[in-house]
């Protein structure tokens, strides 16, 4: 599976969480480079707290592109620090 913005690879992995069809990359498997942490956060009743990134790539940026759960509650203990993407981001295999 990858993840792709402007023909920038920002994760793979061969290993991955579908949830919610969304897919979770390993924390290892991703640019982090890319990656700027943002301020924003949202609440899921049942994930817990999850926080973004902005994705940057060649000075472009697209906010609040990616998120992870640091702290997820106990039935999604399986995504901790895993990275997600949105907005624009091509997530295929």
């Amino acid at each position: 599976m990858k993840a792709r913005w402007h023909n920038t690879t920002l994760a793979e992995s061969d290993e991955w969480i579908e949830l919610e069809g969304n897919i979770y990359f390993p924390p290892d498997k991703v640019r982090h480079e890319f990656l700027r942490p943002g301020n924003t956060t949202t609440t899921c009743p049942w994930k817990g707290i999850a926080r973004y990134y902005d994705v940057v790539v060649d000075g472009e940026v697209n906010p609040d592109a990616a998120w992870y759960y640091p702290e997820p509650k106990s039935e999604a203990r399986e995504i901790r620090n895993y990275i997600a993407f949105w907005k624009g981001i091509e997530v295929d295999e």
